[in-house]
């Protein structure tokens, strides 16, 4: 084989591998290998960053512009995705919600690519409702306990049931000892952004 032969097929073996990876990266192109609805990068934010109602979401299902969506969290901590429905999100993680998003499709779609990317996030609040002097949201900054916040909140009116106090956090419904807390026999408990404190 000759010099010239050689760099040739140099030159046309490199022109191939260049162009193959041009049309993986290419929009519309082939997806990364490996890349599935369980492991689609998520949002640009903290990994424990938990949604709150109010935020600005972008859901990408890979190859479905039909069923990606700019969405915002409503007040109810909900999202609503056409084929998958209703969706909670409001007190999970951006992976959490992505997770949830994919496995709704899998009955539509076969094994579905989904980012979810925070695209603006609401000031982090905490909402003290019920039986306190000042209901309502309260901003929080750094480590705020459950007893910090119902003290923003004003304290208890005459009739609070406060061995009923609950938070809401996201789907979860979580007890909390008010009479222990003060005393000091249980661990303090912090709130998460979003968190509702109900106060019957």
């Amino acid at each position: 084989m000759t010099m010239q032969t050689t760099c040739f097929l140099a030159l046309f073996l490199l022109s191939t591998a260049a162009g193959a990876h041009a049309q993986a990266n290419r929009p519309g192109g082939s997806a990364p290998t490996g890349t599935t609805g369980r492991t689609a990068p998520a949002a640009d934010v903290a990994a424990d960053y938990r949604l709150v109602p109010g935020d600005k979401l972008r859901i990408e299902v890979y190859k479905d512009p039909q069923l990606s969506q700019s969405l915002q969290v409503r007040p109810d901590g909900k999202i609503t995705l056409p084929l998958a429905g209703d969706i909670p999100a409001a007190g999970r993680t951006p992976l959490e919600l992505r997770d949830a998003i994919a496995g709704s499709l899998t009955t539509y779609i076969n094994n579905p690519t989904v980012t979810v990317i925070v695209v603006e996030t609401e000031p982090p609040v905490v909402y003290v409702m019920g039986e306190v002097t000042k209901p309502g949201p309260y901003p929080i900054k750094g480590q705020v306990s459950v007893l910090q916040a119902l003290a923003m909140a004003g304290g208890f009116r005459d009739f609070a049931n406060t061995r009923g106090i609950t938070i809401r956090r996201g789907t979860q419904s979580i007890r909390f000892d008010y009479k222990a807390a003060v005393k000091g026999d249980a661990k303090a408990v912090l709130v998460q952004p979003g968190d509702t404190i109900i106060v019957p």
